[in-house]
């Protein structure tokens, strides 16, 4: 199915993608959506403490950390498919382990486990639409495939809220478990691809990174402060929502509207960054995240933390897609699994050391760790002007490029 897609996709535009990758990606985002807020709600009932409990949703980007090596190298040599449903089996025993949690350093077991496997689903989605798309609507169509997934997200918090309110904190965990097997059996349906091997020998994921280290260690630090912006609403909203007496179904509840916000920018993100270029859109959303984050220990009421997470919502949509459409911009053709495996690794690195930046400084106030968070986004908003015209030409840049070619 995916090979006869490549050759398909310039007359169907973005409608082959959707049975095969984008409602599995949906569902696999439900799951995302009802089980990631209560990682640290569920942290604390097993006798966390706050800055215990941070550091294990920073666990969550950990395993995402150490999948995205394999994961370049399992999708480079065996293609998309048989990565995926390998992870998902991992991400499944990982909720499951998870739910199963009489303590938090089991429950950490847990969290490592299904960040593991949404590296592999990352990765996966990613090298493939990246080879798949022509540049022109390269970043709706990974904005598309990110709007799928995170309308899952948005979907999530509200199934897990009934799910919460029947069975606890971990009603949450078996919404997730439940989306894990689905996602990863629908994709496992698919027709599987020739395994997918580099031409010119088996070069590996750290030395394409060495390679195309100027690139990791500039454009790649926006990469990294954008992860940790996004994973960090994850453990500071939840938390501060606790410390201002906030129950727990109520804080999947405020997720969901947060999502709703979310999904509303994700594919109107990919529109204008095909029109007008990436930093238009990764700019204003590290900004908006940083706004958010500095404000958020002034907030005491209900109503008002809704207003922040909407910000929040608003800040992750305007970035839905920035990060993988840099990568497919930047990474090699011949070597793009294994690149994006590199690439990725930037990105969740930010992730897993943003929350656990809030966990350690969260140790002395949980406001500060809000505001440190606050003041890395604006600094990554920064890094983003500066090196994204550096990588990436401009559209119209682009245009004029392609139409003298074809002059030629």
């Amino acid at each position: 199915m995916f090979a006869r897609m490549r050759e398909t996709e310039p007359s169907a535009g973005l409608r082959p993608y959707f049975t095969s990758l984008f409602i599995p990606s949906a569902i696999f985002g439900l799951g995302t959506g009802a089980g990631a807020p209560m990682m640290a709600l569920l942290a604390r009932e097993l006798g966390a403490s706050v800055p215990v409990a941070g550091i294990i949703v920073a666990l969550l980007a950990l395993g995402a950390v150490l999948g995205d090596l394999p994961s370049g190298t399992l999708v480079g040599r065996f293609g998309e498919v048989r990565a995926i449903v390998v992870g998902s089996s991992l991400g499944a025993v990982g909720v499951i382990i998870s739910l199963a949690a009489p303590n938090p350093a089991i429950l950490a077991v847990g969290a490592v486990l299904t960040g593991f496997a949404f590296a592999v689903w990352g990765l996966a989605r990613q090298s493939y639409l990246a080879g798949a798309l022509p540049v022109h609507m390269r970043a709706r169509g990974i904005s598309a495939n990110a709007a799928m997934h995170r309308a899952g997200v948005l979907v999530g918090p509200f199934v897990g809220a009934i799910a919460v309110h029947q069975f606890g904190i971990r009603g949450g965990l078996m919404v997730e478990l439940v989306a894990i097997i689905v996602a990863g059996a629908l994709i496992a349906r698919t027709t599987v691809p020739e395994p997918q091997r580099s031409e010119g020998g088996d070069v590996g994921v750290l030395a394409v990174a060495k390679s195309h280290h100027v690139v990791l260690l500039t454009l790649g630090a926006g990469s990294m402060l954008v992860g940790a912006s996004r994973a960090s609403r994850e453990a500071v909203l939840p938390l501060w929502a606790e410390h201002i007496g906030i129950a727990p179904a109520t804080v999947s509840l405020v997720f969901g509207i947060s999502g709703a916000v979310d999904l509303l920018l994700a594919y109107p993100a990919g529109v204008i960054m095909d029109k007008f270029g990436r930093r238009v859109t990764a700019v204003p959303a590290l900004l908006l995240f940083g706004i958010a984050f500095l404000i958020l220990p002034l907030i005491h009421e209900l109503w008002w933390l809704v207003v922040v997470a909407m910000l929040l919502g608003a800040a992750n949509g305007w970035s839905n897609g920035v990060v993988m459409t840099l990568g497919a911009d930047v990474s090699p053709p011949d070597r793009r699994a294994e690149f994006l495996g590199a690439w990725r690794l930037t990105h969740d690195v930010g992730s897993f050391t943003g929350p656990l930046l809030v966990g350690v400084v969260a140790a002395a106030s949980l406001a500060a760790g809000a505001v440190a968070i606050g003041v890395l986004s604006i600094a990554g908003s920064a890094v983003m002007w500066r090196y994204i015209p550096r990588y990436v030409p401009s559209p119209k840049a682009h245009r004029q490029s392609v139409s003298a070619g074809l002059e030629s």
